[in-house]
């Protein structure tokens, strides 16, 4: 179900851009999942503590799916699955980290590629895909599409 949803909001997104005939459409979306349970993006910090306090020693994954429409209308997409376990979070370390804000507004309320960082203790899978975009995905999608790269 986490999948499904992150592939059919970039699809969606994807879709909504008008495109010129010779251009190529590039979206996606991440979506934090624990469990089957697809986490919301944290909109205030009420939220935020909540979704923090979930994660707080525990494995969770990351979906993100990548959509490219290529100059012919042709859908494709990608998906990466990272998972990704936070230490165990003091109360202190919760509101600190949400005084920064820095994960409001993000899915699973935290940014990977700033302060959160420090209270991760394992990573595996693709690191630009929890933060957003799979590089090396995004690019082999790219050129299956007929974006040049090289």
């Amino acid at each position: 179900m986490p999948r499904a949803y992150a592939v059919r909001l970039a699809e969606a997104k994807a879709r909504a851009v008008d495109r010129a005939a010779d251009e190529v459409v590039l979206a996606g979306d991440t979506a934090v999942a624990l469990g089957r349970r697809v986490l919301p993006p944290a909109e205030n910090e009420l939220v935020q503590r909540q979704l923090l306090s979930l994660l707080s020693g525990r494995r969770h994954r990351c979906i993100s799916a990548i959509c490219a429409i290529d100059a012919a209308g042709t859908a494709r997409t990608r998906t990466v699955e990272t998972i990704v376990a936070f230490k165990r979070l003091s109360d202190a370390e919760i509101a600190a980290y949400i005084a920064s804000g820095e994960g409001l507004g993000k899915a699973g309320g935290y940014a990977i590629q700033g302060r959160a960082e420090a209270l991760i203790r394992f990573v595996s899978g693709s690191h630009s895909g929890v933060i957003g975009l799979p590089l090396f995905e995004t690019r082999a999608l790219l050129k299956a599409s007929g974006i040049t790269l090289d």
